[in-house]
């Protein structure tokens, strides 16, 4: 079967347009690279003057050179550049990466050639990589058409899809100096034709790649890229760095949950959804990466650490907790066996502290004993500079260990030129090493969120009966009854009269609320009373509710008050969905009632929900802990919770034209639970 993309990265010839003799050139580069690289397949160069570099022949004219041709890279000037797409299309080109920059970044005028560029791309069939990229290397094939200086990055397994070219350019220098490699590497651009999400298979089909790494700007298609990621991160693991979480000028937005629901609220439930695991820095991304690539997954999270140096060891357990693993408590036949061959003085505990005297057998013994332990998960080993011994005699007897076991093992290798050697030995071992153990702690506990990810159980999402009607044409609570969202019965008086009537007619006692479209958190502005018990009451509270409102906003359009019997006991939470722009449906769930805001005890999660998401949720939170009950607390029913949860996902899945639906507070009883107040604001309001 036809990949449309391969080409990129298995070509079966290449032509550059846009060759050039001067060093100076990006032409000259790309040709450089190309042919240095190692690259076995055909290599045709085009440029306005024959000549040639490298031994190549440059030709005049695309239409001369001969078959294979699979890819072009195109270093042309900006303006001829749809000209230059359109005679590859001619000539049965299929891909094509446009080095050059002048494009959509540079203003109006870029713009509308890029969108050029597309269409006349389009109309041949022809994928577009760019323009303003560095190119795309397959150092397996092998395949370099980059500009960068040379050499080509090292081997490795991890697949690199960058948005900037510099970043990129700047981690594969990095690299070289870290240890590791990669099987391919990408670079977006401007994203004009092929963007992330199209590049994730790309990278998931290639038997060299172990564990993807995104780094991310912006993302072209939100809920496509949940989708295409999510059935990939199923086979190899997906590492992203999203940059500007921080975004200025983010659109207020009135109610709680889209308060708190911030454009990168989303890009973590997006990433969750998907099972992509969010790396805060490019360090930590890669460090990750390392530990991916190499280390079998472990079965928990139940960690043991060897160190010869107190100290160290400390700072790897208050890491590990940080990290949420904790320290494996190790068997009696662990702790008699490492007594059996460390001093006295030894500590055999976990942290198991072998003293500065460790020898490099102490490492190799200890470690062997350690990953025997049924009871232990993992093993991060700390080696400073022993003080007796050269650290690579250690590496080397560590190493012969390690392979013997399907147990994550990390290196804490602490120091500089005295641990040279040891790193070496590590590296051409691929045992992932990292300068000080709370880096150590953090890949740890990437491999256990991969673990979780691929071992969590999925349960289907509740499938809908009905719900074709234009949801804008009935009452919130009407809706939430569609959904089988148990509400409290509530109705607007226009006047004390119809107040009073609407008060008998539920039954005493009752909630008044002021209804007001200009007016979304009622309590700040007195149009909320409560455990009204009589007519009397109700009539006072009134009239006092009218005044208060009135002057705290005169300008509101008021048009009487919701009655509702007040519903006793129970706790309160919160539930929410804010329609996100680019991933959907952002479903919310925390401690409820008028300090929503100020507690900000709230958890997202991108919808619809099925009951392992759902559950989740709640356990993120402390009042998803507190339904079970705390102290004098009763403990109520946390199955209702989730049913409503998981329905509400569902009207938002089925009801686009929702942009936002807040319950609060959704009281919880012993049994059951009941909507008491309901909004829902539709697109356009």
């Amino acid at each position: 079967m036809e990949i449309p993309l391969l080409p990129f990265f298995q070509p079966k010839g290449v032509v550059i347009i846009g060759a050039s003799t001067s060093p100076e050139k990006l032409g000259y580069g790309v040709v450089r690279n190309l042919i240095q690289s190692g690259y076995t397949g055909a290599i045709h160069l085009v440029a306005q003057k024959s000549g040639e570099v490298f031994g190549k022949q440059i030709h005049t004219s695309l239409q001369n050179i001969p078959d294979p041709v699979e890819l072009a890279i195109l270093i042309v000037p900006t303006q001829a550049t749809p000209q230059t797409i359109e005679d590859c299309g001619k000539r049965g080109i299929k891909a094509a990466i446009i080095v050059s920059a002048g494009f959509r970044e540079v203003g109006k005028e870029g713009a509308e050639l890029e969108k050029k560029c597309v269409e006349v791309a389009q109309n041949y069939g022809v994928r577009l990589l760019g323009p303003n990229c560095i190119g795309a290397i397959d150092t397996h094939l092998p395949l370099d058409t980059t500009f960068l200086q040379p050499p080509m990055p090292e081997q490795g397994g991890i697949g690199f899809i960058s948005h900037s070219g510099a970043f990129a350019a700047a981690i594969i220098d990095w690299a070289r100096g870290q240890g590791f490699g990669f099987s391919r590497i990408v670079s977006l651009g401007n994203q004009a034709d092929v963007n992330e999400t199209d590049m994730l298979p790309m990278l998931a089909s290639d038997d060299n790649t172990k564990v993807i790494v995104m780094y991310m700007e912006s993302i072209s298609n939100g809920r496509r890229f949940v989708q295409v990621a999510r059935e990939v991160s199923k086979h190899k693991p997906i590492i992203a760095l999203k940059v500007g979480r921080f975004e200025a000028g983010q659109k207020a937005a009135a109610s709680h949950t889209g308060a708190l629901a911030a454009s990168d609220t989303a890009f973590d439930a997006a990433f969750a959804k998907a099972g992509v695991l969010r790396a805060e820095t490019a360090e930590q991304m890669f460090d990750w990466a390392r530990a991916l690539e190499n280390c079998p997954l472990p079965k928990g999270n139940r960690i043991g650490i060897l160190t010869n140096a107190g100290g160290p060891g400390v700072i790897a357990a208050d890491s590990l907790e940080h990290h949420g693993l904790v320290l494996a408590q190790l068997a009696g036949a662990t702790l008699d066996a490492l007594s059996a061959i460390l001093p006295p003085a030894a500590n055999t505990h976990n942290p198991v502290d072998m003293l500065a005297s460790a020898s490099p057998s102490h490492y190799a013994e200890c470690l062997n004993i350690l990953l025997q332990d049924e009871g232990v998960d993992g093993v991060m080993v700390i080696l400073p500079p022993p003080p007796m011994f050269k650290a690579e005699e250690v590496a080397r007897a560590v190493n012969e260990v390690i392979g013997k076991f399907e147990k994550p093992v990390v290196i804490a290798l602490m120091g500089s030129t005295l641990v040279e050697n040891a790193s070496n030995e590590f590296q051409v071992a691929r045992v992932p090493t990292y300068p000080f153990p709370e880096r150590a702690a953090s890949a740890l506990a990437a491999l256990s969120k991969r673990q979780k990810q691929l071992t969590k159980e999925h349960i289907e999402n509740t499938k809908s009966q009905n719900k074709t009607s234009d949801a804008s044409a009935v009452n919130p609570n009407d809706l939430m009854q569609d959904y089988n969202i148990p509400t409290a019965p509530i109705k607007l008086a226009t006047n004390e009269a119809e107040a009073v009537a609407i008060a008998n007619e539920l039954g005493y006692p009752v909630v008044m609320k002021i209804a007001s479209p200009d007016i979304s958190h009622k309590s700040d502005v007195g149009g909320v009373m409560l455990n009204i018990q009589d007519d009397t009451a109700l009539q006072s509270g009134y009239a006092q509710m009218m005044a208060k409102v009135s002057a705290a906003m005169p300008n509101a359009k008021i048009e009487g008050v919701q009655i509702q019997r007040q519903i006793a006991g129970g706790q309160e939470v919160i539930i929410g969905m804010v329609r996100d722009s680019q991933f959907g449906a952002l479903m919310m769930f925390g401690s409820g009632g008028v300090e929503v805001e100020g507690l900000k005890d709230v958890a997202f999660c991108l919808g619809p929900l099925n009951q392992a998401e759902a559950e989740e949720m709640m356990r993120q939170t402390w009042v998803g802990k507190k339904l079970k009950g705390f102290r004098s607390i009763k403990p109520v029913d946390e199955e209702a919770v989730k049913d409503v949860l998981i329905k509400l996902s569902q009207l938002a899945a089925e009801h686009e034209e929702i942009e936002e639906v807040e319950i609060n507070p959704l009281r919880v009883l012993v049994k059951g639970a009941v909507a008491v107040d309901v909004r829902i604001k539709f697109k356009g309001e």
